[in-house]
């Protein structure tokens, strides 16, 4: 049985490590480009140090899975492992706004068992367990319900022409946030056409899941996770009803691009 008052502790330091670093506080920090167009910056390191040496103190038996950190193939025989984003929202974060999260999940035999979400930067704490609901600051969330897919509501830049019937609402960078805004009934509807990590959206789905959001990958097909190539094709995150239309909307662009994009 994990000490999940320890668990919480933890995810919540991690939370003010990167916010003691966050340039929205006038702090300044280090960054760089790992590949040309994906920043990572010191504030990244740090909490994914911290994270690997407190959550592996925690489950000892548990492997690792981190955007920061060299993947270890024994991961794949564990039955579970942790799947970190130390800072997801980078480019938020470097730019001052309040839109990155400290993303930590507990995935055990493929499925996410335990999510939490921090982002201090937005005074908010998330947290999903499979089975017993999800909360914001320790209020219950209860996801979209909309019926309808024209008109719902998109955390996007801006909507292509062959979707304009429906509605943009503000996007934080972070994927993890606009997944967790499903949940909270602030968004009705998250989908990328791309190939994306597991710990992009190992916790947030977790967290919409239990919220009563519908959480597919673009083809319709359930996610699965600590897999080989620890990535998937397209994520769709809605309330339940419009999943059939938003599937309808993409699955002719996802099939595509996904080959296109890998």
């Amino acid at each position: 049985m994990i000490d999940s008052e320890r668990l919480r502790d933890i995810v919540q330091e991690a939370g003010r490590i990167a916010h003691s670093s966050w340039p929205g506080d006038g702090h300044e920090v280090e960054s760089w480009e790992k590949v040309p167009g994906h920043p990572v910056c010191a504030a990244d390191l740090a909490v994914d140090t911290f994270l690997k040496r407190e959550l592996g103190a925690l489950l000892p038996s548990a492997g690792w899975l981190s955007e920061e950190t060299a993947d270890d193939p024994r991961r794949l025989g564990k039955g579970l492992i942790w799947l970190v984003d130390p800072i997801d929202g980078t480019r938020d974060y470097l730019r001052g706004r309040s839109g990155w999260a400290v993303s930590v999940a507990l995935i055990s035999s493929g499925r996410p068992l335990i999510g939490m979400l921090a982002a201090p930067a937005r005074g908010e704490e998330w947290l999903a367990v499979a089975g017993q609901g999800a909360t914001r600051n320790g209020e219950r969330l209860v996801a979209s319900t909309r019926s309808r897919f024209a008109g719902a509501r998109v955390p996007t830049d801006a909507l292509p022409k062959e979707d304009s019937d429906l509605v943009v609402v503000d996007k934080p960078n972070s994927i993890a946030l606009r997944i967790a805004m499903v949940a909270a009934d602030e968004a009705d509807l998250v989908a990328t056409l791309r190939w994306g990590y597991e710990w992009d959206i190992g916790a947030s789905t977790l967290i919409a899941r239990e919220a009563g959001a519908e959480v597919t990958d673009a083809f319709g097909q359930p996610l699965a996770y600590n897999k080989r190539d620890p990535r998937a094709f397209g994520l769709l995150v809605c309330a339940p009803s419009i999943h059939p239309d938003a599937v309808d909307r993409l699955s002719d662009r996802a099939a595509v691009l996904a080959p296109q994009t890998k």
